[in-house]
């Protein structure tokens, strides 16, 4: 029988780290993407911008607006395949 191996789970910087959750709230998010760190002067506004310009899909759960972990891994990797060109 074979034996799973545990999957490593994304830790959310900060101060103590913590598991990243599949659906995370804005200022988790500004975490996530590392906003919050020599990143713009209002992180709120700049996730605003993605979402205007397509680049970030936010999902409404209720009144909240999250953003689901795999949209912002796809996001990054957009981002860095278009650094590289």
């Amino acid at each position: 029988m074979q034996q799973l191996r545990p999957s490593l789970l994304p830790i959310l910087p900060g101060d103590p780290p913590e598991p990243c959750p599949e659906l995370l709230t804005v200022s988790e998010t500004i975490r996530y993407l590392r906003l919050d760190v020599d990143g713009p002067k209002n992180p709120e506004q700049t996730l605003r911008y993605y979402r205007e310009k397509g680049l970030l899909k936010g999902t409404q759960v209720g009144k909240k607006l999250r953003y689901r972990r795999v949209d912002l891994e796809l996001f990054l990797e957009l981002q860095a395949k278009h650094r590289l060109n």
